[in-house]
């Protein structure tokens, strides 16, 4: 069995709305509002980091939709 490789990027979805100033509180992942969802996305160095943003969303009381990995992309840069 192979391990997975880290950083890796994911995608958790919730129910509820967050707006992006959330986006810190997240381990910097991106906060998109879609409708009466929100989705989290970005690089987690592990799965450690894994396991606090979905620890947070508990915390917030918002339901997970579904928690994704997504296939490796580009290099992503801090915010400016």
């Amino acid at each position: 069995m192979s391990g997975a490789s880290w950083p890796a990027r994911y995608e958790v979805r919730v129910d509820g709305v967050l707006d992006r100033r959330w986006s810190e509180w997240f381990e910097g992942l991106q906060v998109d509002d879609h409708g009466g969802e929100t989705v989290l996305s970005g690089t987690l160095a592990d799965q450690s980091a894994l396991h606090g943003v979905i620890d947070k969303v508990r915390d917030l009381g918002l339901s997970i939709i579904t928690v994704r990995r997504l296939p490796p992309g580009p290099v992503e840069e801090g915010p400016p």
